[in-house]
């Protein structure tokens, strides 16, 4: 069998500045580990089955003809492998983990023992509503605390994740306004330095999409937006704080202009982390926002994993939102599922079934520890950590901002690089030897050569010391030894792989030698 390179070497290379290597490709306590189509052992598995008692004729042309090509590895093996593969890659429970505008927070793991209890784990999302009333009491108090918090009277909970949930938000309010018979409004306002995900959910939801200019000081431009506010705008998505790192301190002026040409006003939610316990988003004006349960309330994160993106919703648009929903009377707690009688106005359903338990369970875990009190805390250390690392940078690096405090993130362009050779990917890269990964990096695009930083709340003192420390080294390193950077990662598992490569032409499929 053979790879078919994927824009990368398969092995680690030693680079030339390193002065020793081992024999065995392995770096001290750290092995070299194959990919496992190159493990051999094709013609064995790692555990023995009996002859099949019945033949496949049930199966007609389904049957498969030829070996299924793949390597068959004893369990000990398979652990090894992928334990090794771990020892490879960056985790939240090794160091800081940088990126700016995805809360990157530790998960308590008081939340994961919650979530595995039998009564939750075992769930099937078809077992009789009178069976699983626990599990729905649950959702019921989750939403309930998130209204709270938000200060908004209901809430979608089945959304899986961030877009998903502005998915929803967007057709709810297409919803309210074909009910009102204003299906000739057909444009969003989003802002220049909006998250990606916002225009595209737009144009996916049948708009158009019209750009809002942004201020020397990072924030919505007033007069761009009451220029191109009119009864054909169906909505304005702001993000809030933005991913700029900043509040928006015209947020009810941006509000009650929206409102007063008949739109809505969609805030985008994933970085509610910032301001939650400290603001609720109903008090200026909001009519529907998605938030992050795996942002702000520290269910994992990344890595193809589950999300949540729960959305809440104004009274105007309360009546619009999709099915399902927890409501409880007498006989106990039961689940709104179709559109009608009181869900005749839904726009219908998100999902299959009922949203993402474990998610809940967790969120409503780390709720239950935290308390208000906490809750808040969260939200001031958050701030104060990202500041705190901003201050220690801005001599060094150039904050984009750099007047005032910055929210939860601090953000950093390439103009203190200017004239070095030396790029933002470049020094993105050098911190990988460091053994830090790196900061988002040229996001936002408002922001020349970004570099946008989010310690959160769980990062102690230390941590951000020794995480600035090596910023600060790298940044004083840069005048005297390019090479550490063009070159960089030098100590990694692979050295610096061509990622464009990879990306626009993937090879992923394993050929046998011929």
């Amino acid at each position: 069998m053979s790879l078919n390179n994927v824009g990368r070497p398969t092995r680690p290379t030693p680079a030339a500045s390193t002065a020793h290597t081992s024999l065995t490709g392995a770096r001290g306590l750290l092995q070299d580990e194959a990919l496992i189509f190159e493990m051999g052992g094709w013609d064995k598995t790692g555990v023995d089955l009996a002859p099949a008692d019945l033949d496949a004729s049930d199966l007609g042309d389904l049957v498969r003809t030829a070996p299924i090509g793949l390597p068959g590895l004893s369990e000990p093996e398979t652990v090894r492998h992928y334990v090794r593969l771990s020892q490879k890659n960056h985790a939240i429970d090794l160091a800081l983990y940088p990126l700016g505008s995805c809360t990157m927070k530790h998960n308590p793991r008081l939340n994961e023992k919650l979530a595995r209890l039998p009564g939750f784990a075992d769930l099937h999302p078809m077992s009789p509503v009178s069976t699983v009333q626990g599990a729905l009491a649950l959702m019921d108090r989750l939403a309930h605390w998130l209204k709270t918090m938000t200060a908004m009277p209901a809430v979608a909970l089945s959304p899986k994740a961030g877009a998903h949930g502005e998915l929803c938000g967007l057709l709810t309010i297409k919803a309210a306004h074909e009910a009102k018979g204003q299906s000739h409004r057909r444009i969003v306002l989003v802002p220049t330095s909006a998250h990606g995900t916002n225009p595209a959910t737009a144009a996916f939801v049948g708009y158009d999409v019209a750009e809002i200019a942004q201020t020397e000081d990072g924030r919505v431009d007033l007069a761009d937006l009451e220029a191109k506010l009119s009864t054909d705008v169906a909505a304005i998505m702001v993000t809030n704080p933005n991913t700029c790192g900043l509040f928006e301190r015209d947020i009810i002026e941006i509000a009650r202009l929206t409102h007063a040409v008949g739109a809505y006003f969609y805030c985008d939610g994933a970085n509610f982390n910032a301001i939650v316990g400290r603001v609720r988003p109903g008090d200026l004006g909001v009519d529907a926002m998605h938030i992050n349960l795996h942002k702000t309330f520290s269910t994992p994160h990344g890595g193809g994993g589950p999300g949540a993106g729960p959305v809440v919703l104004s009274e105007a648009l309360a009546p619009f939102a999709p099915a399902p929903w927890v409501v409880s009377d007498s006989k106990g707690f039961r689940l709104v599922e179709d559109t009608v009688d009181e869900a005749s106005a839904g726009f219908g359903r998100m999902v299959a079934f009922h949203g993402q338990m474990g998610m809940f369970v967790r969120a409503y875990a780390y709720m239950l520890s935290h308390g208000a009190d906490g809750l808040r805390q969260v939200a001031e250390d958050a701030v104060l950590n990202a500041n705190y690392v901003k201050a220690r940078l801005s001599g060094a690096m150039s904050a984009a901002f750099p007047d005032g405090p910055c929210m939860h993130e601090a953000l950093f362009d390439d103009h203190w690089l200017e004239g070095s050779g030396i790029t933002t990917l470049d020094f993105a890269k050098a911190m990988i030897d460091e053994g830090f990964h790196p900061m988002t990096m040229y996001f936002p695009l408002v922001v020349h050569g970004a570099m946008l930083i989010e310690p959160t709340e769980t990062e102690s003192l230390q941590e951000l010391d020794r995480f600035c420390d090596a910023l600060l080294a790298l940044a004083a390193a840069r005048a005297g030894d390019v090479e550490r950077f063009t070159g960089a990662p030098y100590l990694a598992p692979l050295k610096r792989l061509d990622e464009t490569l990879a990306a626009r032409k993937p090879k992923l499929r394993w050929l046998a030698e011929a």
